[in-house]
């Protein structure tokens, strides 16, 4: 019975694909995504209005990321027990509602607790709205569904200080938040119209050793990445990122054990799926790096104001739309291994090129670049998130989601705590005994290096994208029969 039950609810309803549906759920990514970094051009307003330091704000930024990374693997398994439309709309429902208790917060303390619930809400949205979808959308129309869900995590890290910004210069910081009320709204209406409701398992038990370990290794691995980043917390954040490696490890090894695991690791066995945590993970580190270290070229380095800088960035987010109608036709021409062969080394090169950059380079120059940076990165992006699900069958879709949207979580993380590093260590490395002081030579040098040294490490994603099989992906990329090398491969698996 039980077995009966798990299958109804996870296999997809084949040609019921609903771009309307996609788009939904994307604006919702997008509600989340915007929301986990838009306060950054707050800060000010906030700790004047609160009466603390505008470092103590961080916190509010650094519980909604983390909440939202160690409920991923949670909302896995409610979408599995109670159904994904359920979960969907309730992770709406918390969301909006968490936004107004921001708004009227009046302290810290209240603001911070809002953003957890915040984070609560976002973390069941995040991977039960690409699973909703997902399961209604054949191999053949995955790269159209994906298309729709990969813009919220392309333009949310660029749109995210213009619209911070904007909002609080021209009303208050409280209605970066009061902006999602009528949003949610009108998605928790569209949802209960478009999404299926499809019966959950309610004999499905949950792994509580297994989530409690995963939870607490994302955690810790978060927490060591934020800490990364300060001058003074090197030892903590050290021991934050091997405490999270040796609880994820122990959860894997557990998971590997039970007979009923949290996530179904077999998934793994995929080669298109397994490229998602190895040169993935890479690629998706280092584009995340990007945002975070140009807006501090252009201000600390060139010596541009905030709104120049921010007018500039907001290149990349042109390149990410302009290429967009594209990216599906490419990946169906040439296939996925050679797309992402050319955009990680596209990429590296670009961000080699920002490396040359200084306060003399003609600004339409400067911009060009950007434009070919975000539409290189949009062409990766788009082609990963399709790429990894292309040979998950069914009743894996739900491990394969989880899984995917926390490595994306630890990804971006992981890209500003290593572009800020990078800054740490080639600043120090400018103020040596008896090397000249950087502020009287070129205050853009240590950013210089950080761009050589990300363009470097994209090369990684490189190698591994030539290592995947000739045709990867092809079900998804090229929908009809399979090459004859690859019914081989497949027979032989």
């Amino acid at each position: 019975m039980r077995m009966k039950a798990s299958s109804r609810s996870a296999v997809p309803a084949e040609g019921s694909w609903s771009p309307r549906l996609a788009l939904l759920v994307a604006a919702t990514f997008f509600m989340e995504f915007l929301d986990g970094t838009v306060l950054t051009t707050a800060i000010p307003s906030i700790a004047a209005d609160f009466s603390v330091p505008a470092a103590d704000v961080n916190i509010t930024m650094t519980a909604y990321l983390m909440t939202v990374a160690m409920g991923i693997p949670l909302s896995s398994w409610l979408a599995e027990r109670i159904g994904a439309r359920r979960v969907f709309c309730l992770a709406i429902a918390v969301f909006t509602a968490a936004s107004l208790l921001c708004a009227l917060s009046q302290d810290l303390t209240m603001l911070t607790l809002s953003r957890v619930l915040q984070g609560a809400g976002g973390a069941m949205m995040v991977p039960v709205g690409t699973l909703v979808v997902l399961r209604g959308t054949p191999k053949k129309d995955l790269l159209r569904a994906t298309a729709f869900l990969v813009w919220p995590g392309l333009l949310a890290p660029v749109l995210a200080p213009l619209v911070g910004g904007a909002l609080t210069t021209y009303l208050s910081w409280h209605w970066i938040f009061l902006v999602n009320l009528p949003l949610g709204l009108a998605a928790f209406l569209a949802a209960l119209r478009l999404v299926p409701a499809v019966g959950g398992d309610s004999t499905r038990r949950l792994d509580w050793l297994g989530l409690t370990l995963t939870t607490l290794g994302v955690g810790s691995l978060l927490l060591g990445l934020e800490l990364t980043g300060g001058r003074d917390a090197a030892l903590l954040a050290a021991a934050g990122i091997a405490a999270g490696l040796l609880f994820l490890t122990a959860a894997v090894a557990w998971m590997r054990r039970t007979s009923t695991p949290l996530f179904n690791l077999t998934v793994f066995g995929a080669r298109t799926f397994r490229a998602t945590a190895t040169g993935g993970f890479v690629y998706r580190l280092t584009i995340s790096a990007v945002p975070f270290l140009l807006p501090l070229m252009f201000q600390a380095g060139f010596g541009w104001d905030p709104l120049r800088a921010g007018a500039m960035v907001s290149a990349v987010f042109v390149g990410n739309i302009g290429i967009k109608p594209a990216t599906t036709p490419l990946i169906r021409r040439f296939g996925f291994k050679p797309v992402l062969v050319f955009a990680s080394l596209a990429s590296a090169a670009t961000f080699a090129l920002c490396a040359m950059l200084d306060a003399g380079t003609p600004e339409p120059l400067i911009f060009a670049l950007l434009v070919a940076s975000g539409a290189f990165r949009s062409i990766g992006f788009s082609a990963y998130a399709s790429v990894q699900y292309a040979d998950v069958v069914p009743a894996q879709l739900p491990s394969a989601n989880a899984v995917s949207a926390t490595l994306v979580q630890l990804a971006t993380a992981a890209g500003i705590a290593v572009g800020a590093l990078l800054l740490r260590i080639f600043d120090a490395a400018g103020r040596v005994p008896g090397a000249a002081d950087p502020a009287a030579g070129d205050p853009a040098a240590p950013y210089r290096a950080a761009f050589v040294a990300i363009a470097v490490l994209m090369l990684l994603s490189t190698l591994d994208s030539l290592a995947l099989p000739r045709h990867a992906g092809a079900e998804v990329s090229r929908p009809g029969p399979a090459p004859a090398a690859e019914r081989r491969r497949r027979r032989r698996a």
